[in-house]
């Protein structure tokens, strides 16, 4: 397929996925096949069977939102951008029609670093709609870089009685190792199964074999660019789906279908900063926040979640102040305790809050969350210690 160029080279993109820049020069071009307007293909497949038996398939809605499942190389700059609406996704995965009746519609077309708290609540408003118009399953197209926090971000505003199942790709899909066709495939046979939560489906291994389903407070991004850079925290994931078989095999208990009745709860106050402490970082950085008017604080302690005594003062005057300083560990595994050492019982008695083994940037979602239920601070401790949706373990994984 000829490629549109920045340069005076012909740009081929050839079956296997890879690009070659050929000089025009004394080249003999002849032509093939035109190629076909995206308009004129059909995302519900190519023969009138696969259409009569699309009405039996359960429906799916796929929401995109751009990301690199939704991307592929913009020839005008050299780079990945979002370029791809869920048509799209459709037309180059056309394997998801033979497990659903599949609907799209781009929410908003970003690159997730550009993903903002008013976008979790449009992006909520636009799953219950769909939900109410009766779709079986709901599949979210997202890039995985923030994938995490709107993931939680739902899981906290959406009681579902449907599965809702974000999904993504580390790798365009103009390359030959792309991970988007897998991954989506994954993401309908959830959609489509008896687990009604907010999950993130994406590969399990380096290999074409398994994508893992990770409850949504319980996953987190741990590599820049590995395929299976999803991995569970202070969990197993809820299981996996095998690619070659479809079948889904589960390790954890999950809320079924049909469960819960739609509900949206609330949405998210924006004014709320997620800090990391490092060794001779100045209180001051507290300070900052409560000067600036933000209205909770969340802290990546060291260890069992300690800063330095100096920070314990800067504690008390934001609990004073109404603003709830909730803390977290760094270390990611296991949990907070601040009642072993001395600096730890000082930052109970400042009003500190301790966030058992919830993962950093899902403390401060749903600290967004609970602040625009309420801003008492004894409500707000209340509900910041409550396990709403899975987010805090009775007890530690080993």
């Amino acid at each position: 397929m000829v490629m549109p160029s920045t340069t005076h080279h012909i740009v081929l993109k050839m079956s296997n996925g890879y690009n070659a820049g050929i000089s025009p020069k004394n080249a003999n071009i002849t032509l093939l096949q035109k190629a076909v307007k995206a308009e004129d293909v059909s995302a519900t497949g190519a023969s009138g069977a696969k259409k009569a038996t699309k009405n039996k398939l359960p429906k799916v809605s796929i929401l995109s939102t751009g990301g690199t499942i939704a991307s592929k190389i913009d020839y005008r700059t050299g780079a990945v951008t979002a370029r791809f609406s869920a048509d799209d996704i459709l037309k180059a995965i056309p394997e998801l029609t033979e497990i659903a009746d599949i609907s799209g519609r781009a929410i908003y077309n970003i690159l997730s670093e550009n993903m903002r708290t008013e976008y979790w609540e449009e992006l909520a408003r636009a799953v219950a709609e769909e939900i109410r118009s009766g779709a079986d399953g709901i599949i979210i197209a997202h890039g995985t870089d923030t994938m995490m926090y709107t993931a939680a971000a739902l899981a906290f505003m959406v009681r579902t009685p449907v599965p809702i199942v974000f999904v993504g790709s580390q790798r365009s899909a103009d390359r030959p190792s792309s991970d988007n066709a897998m991954n989506a495939i994954c993401a309908a046979k959830v959609a489509v199964s008896d687990i009604a939560e907010v999950c993130v489906v994406m590969h399990g291994s380096e290999s074409d074999d398994i994508c893992d389903i990770h409850r949504a407070t319980k996953v987190r991004k741990m590599h820049t660019s590995r395929r299976d850079a999803f991995r569970s925290i202070n969990s197993e994931p809820i299981g996996f789906v095998d690619y070659l078989t479809g079948e889904i095999h589960t390790h954890l208990e999950y809320t079924k279908r049909s469960s819960h009745q739609l509900e949206l709860i609330g949405g998210f106050e924006p004014k709320c900063a997620l800090v990391k402490f490092t060794p001779g970082a100045s209180p001051d950085i507290i300070s900052y926040y409560l000067d600036a008017g933000y209205k909770g604080i969340v802290i990546e302690g060291t260890g069992l979640g300690h800063v330095s005594s100096e920070w314990v003062p800067m504690i008390e005057r934001a609990t004073t102040m109404n603003v709830p300083v909730v803390i977290t560990s760094q270390c990611l595994h296991g949990r907070v305790c601040d009642r072993v050492y001395d600096t730890g019982r000082d930052m109970l008695k400042a009003g500190a809050i301790e966030e058992e083994d919830m993962l950093p940037e899902v403390a401060l979602v749903k600290l967004m969350w609970t602040l625009k239920l309420s801003d008492d601070l004894d409500t707000v401790k209340k509900l910041m210690t409550q396990n709403i949706a899975f987010e805090i373990n009775e007890r530690s994984l080993e």
